[in-house]
């Protein structure tokens, strides 16, 4: 990373706390279809929000500024960082009262870097990359197609990184012009008292928005393929790197659901753990194990937003959101996962929901899944191994005996002393998890 950027001081101040930013690497043409799909995330929104964005050079904002004028009717402000040329800040949306152009020094580490922060009263999201150096490409040296270039970093919905980073960026252009930084801060503040107050966006539907962006790259990239053949073709990094970033949508998602409780923040880890600990010791293939460690760590949905806008976080509650469960069906490698939660709220009798489903014709999945969210969640409230496992048998019909007995040979070992691995909630890593062979 780049001395002086903004993605090596956020970076630093993640490690100053113990947290971890989960960087990746994406392609431009990834980058502009997730950047697309947040920006027109705005016209919907409830707030006017303030919005950086920081395009390398002049050139590349120009091709982008009818666009930014229409969301300037959308904006309380827009600020545009570019080292200048092309005459970028000559643009007629540049004249506008509420947008904001920095012309960056070319020696700027900012102008070797990709921006968009959206700071809203009802949302916020940001995307912060450095494109890659000549080096960094290795023998082969940069990329002919300009799609096909290549940019280091991260993007979240996470408050605290969003506020920091478009605190950071508000120092740099305190650099250049000090009255507009004043101004932004005023700005940022009086949007963090709306936040108070503000109803909260549907992130379900900006979630939604972004993966069908992206498939909608994928698909202008090969016309040819149906809808529900989206996938990445082996071999086509671009392809890839566009499937990858739907699973991040998701994940980032569940990661905001994580975040939500306070009291149980890591659960999606733990769930993961324990679900996959206990199919080892039912012996189960690589498969299923991808698919349960995939369906823990998104297990939160099946609760969205039905049971999260009322504050509870109770597993055990016999509700199953089918419209939070129904949007991981758009991304087709994600189905198999949408069946396994559509059925965490099914009962061993049959009593349960959505279907009414018993025995062996609950899928296992969806058996395990759950009773390891159950678990972790009252484990995570102070309740006992011993008291758990007591309160399931006096549960006739709940859960399968079979799991049960598997879990109370790990319930032993974690009282012995047995330390489960944490899995991270690494979006950037996770495409592995979409093998097709693994989870069609």
């Amino acid at each position: 990373m780049l001395p002086e950027s903004i993605l090596k001081q956020l970076t630093d101040l993640a490690r100053v706390d113990g947290a971890t930013l989960h960087l990746g690497v994406y392609y431009k043409n990834t980058l502009v279809a997730l950047c697309h799909a947040l920006e027109d995330a705005i016209a919907q929104s409830q707030g006017r929000p303030v919005v950086l964005a920081a395009f390398q050079l002049g050139k590349w904002y120009l091709q982008e500024a009818d666009r930014y004028g229409q969301l300037a009717d959308r904006s309380r402000q827009i600020v545009i960082l570019a080292a200048p040329d092309a005459g970028f800040a000559e643009h007629p949306t540049s004249q506008r009262s509420n947008v904001a152009i920095v012309p960056l020094s070319p020696t700027d580490p900012v102008a070797q870097e990709w921006h968009l922060t959206i700071v809203s009263p009802s949302y916020c999201a940001m995307v912060l990359c450095q494109e890659l150096t000549a080096a960094d490409y290795g023998p082969e040296g940069p990329p002919q197609s300009d799609l096909e270039r290549k940019f280091y970093g991260l993007w979240t919905f996470v408050p605290q990184w969003v506020d920091r980073g478009a605190a950071l960026l508000v120092e740099r252009v305190a650099r250049y012009q000090p009255a507009l930084a004043e101004q932004l801060q005023r700005q940022l503040a009086a949007v963090a008292q709306e936040q108070a107050t503000a109803p909260g966006e549907d992130w379900l539907t900006i979630t939604q928005q972004v993966v069908n962006y992206l498939q909608a790259t994928h698909q202008h990239r090969h016309p040819a393929l149906q809808p529900g053949q989206l996938g990445f073709e082996v071999g086509a990094p671009l392809d890839q790197n566009l499937v990858s970033n739907e699973l991040q949508a998701f994940l980032r998602l569940a990661e905001l659901l994580e975040l939500s409780d306070g009291q149980n923040s890591g659960s999606a880890a733990e769930v993961a753990a324990l679900t996959e600990a206990i199919g080892q010791l039912l012996d189960l293939p690589a498969a299923q194990l991808k698919r349960m460690r995939l369906a823990a760590a998104l297990h939160r949905l099946g609760r969205w937003p039905a049971v999260w806008r009322e504050g509870l976080a109770d597993p055990s509650a016999d509700c199953c959101d089918l419209s939070a469960v129904q949007v991981l069906r758009v991304m087709p490698r994600l189905r198999p996962i949408a069946h396994i939660l559509n059925h965490l709220t099914e009962h061993w009798d049959g009593s349960g929901q959505p279907s009414g489903l018993a025995g062996d014709a609950i899928p296992l999945e969806s058996r395990l899944v759950a009773l390891c969210a159950d678990f972790q969640h009252r484990r995570s409230g102070g309740e006992q191994p011993n008291e758990i496992l007591q309160h399931y048998r006096d549960q006739s019909g709940r859960w399968d005996p079979k799991l049960l007995e598997a879990l109370t040979l790990l319930a032993q070992g974690l009282q012995q002393g047995w330390e489960l691995p944490q899995m991270s909630l690494r979006a950037s890593s996770g495409l592995w998890l979409l093998d097709e062979g693994a989870i069609s």
